[in-house]
């Protein structure tokens, strides 16, 4: 894809929901940022085509119009100003965020969902925040990611209780190891993380928290508490509301 501007937000989404969440994640960014550059990418304008499922996202680094790249998952909304990423990534070529946080701002405990992240010594990455630089790094970097997609039967040999279906987190996390994790990620803490409203992750008794939890806009609270950054609702329907 030709350069087309500098930098720009690139939110996938592969499929109908996503492209729901894809447009609410644009207009709360365009809420604090009303000219910033933002690509919602639909199957249709995948460069190779629909490999399936999470196995798309190598195709994101070829697709962004853009010569430096914020990557997105498309079920968050953003409730703060973030354009300040752009200083903090600049002079990188890679970056993945780590860890997450729950609705109050604490770093998230539960090990829950990163049980093989843990067994198998990966780094806490999550890909619902990647930030790249048109470089070789990035391209190498990408480029490893398709291919831990495509033979995910021997990748997946070199873990402990592997999925059968490759994750984008989890290959994410291979391919920084690979790389070097100093290479691709920001020492814990320094980098933006995500608010993840997952059962484990805030406590729910259901994993459906909108039904819980009390919402509101203008500012986003969750309980009465302002949220900052971006808060991964993971309930696709909320988008709807």
């Amino acid at each position: 894809m030709p350069v087309t501007a500098e930098r720009g937000y690139l939110i996938p989404a592969i499929g109908d929901k996503y492209v729901t969440c894809a447009n609410l994640l644009a207009d709360s960014i365009r809420r604090y940022h009303p000219t910033a550059n933002i690509t919602i990418l639909t199957v249709d304008q995948l460069p190779v085509g629909d490999q399936g499922g999470f196995a798309n996202d190598w195709q994101c680094f070829t697709a962004s119009p853009y010569r430096q790249t914020i990557k997105l998952e498309a079920d968050m909304i953003c409730a703060s100003p973030i354009d300040h990423w752009w200083t903090l990534f600049e002079r990188r070529d890679v970056v993945i965020s780590q860890g997450c946080r729950d609705f109050y701002d604490r770093p998230g405990q539960s090990r829950y969902y990163r049980r093989i992240f843990d067994q198998n010594n990966l780094p806490d990455v999550y890909n619902a925040i990647t930030y790249w630089r048109r470089s070789q790094l990035a391209m190498d970097f990408f480029n490893l990611v398709r291919a831990i997609f495509t033979h995910w039967d021997q990748y997946k040999t070199l873990l402990k209780f592997p999925d059968d279906l490759a994750t984008t987190d989890i290959v994410y996390a291979i391919a920084a190891i690979i790389i070097g994790v100093e290479q691709v990620t920001l020492p814990v803490g320094l980098g933006p993380t995500i608010v993840h409203m997952k059962q484990h992750i805030i406590g729910t008794v259901t994993d459906n928290w909108t039904k819980e939890l009390v919402w509101e806009h203008d500012p986003f609270r969750i309980n009465t508490v302002a949220q900052w950054g971006l808060v991964h609702y993971h309930i696709k329907e909320w988008a709807n509301e």
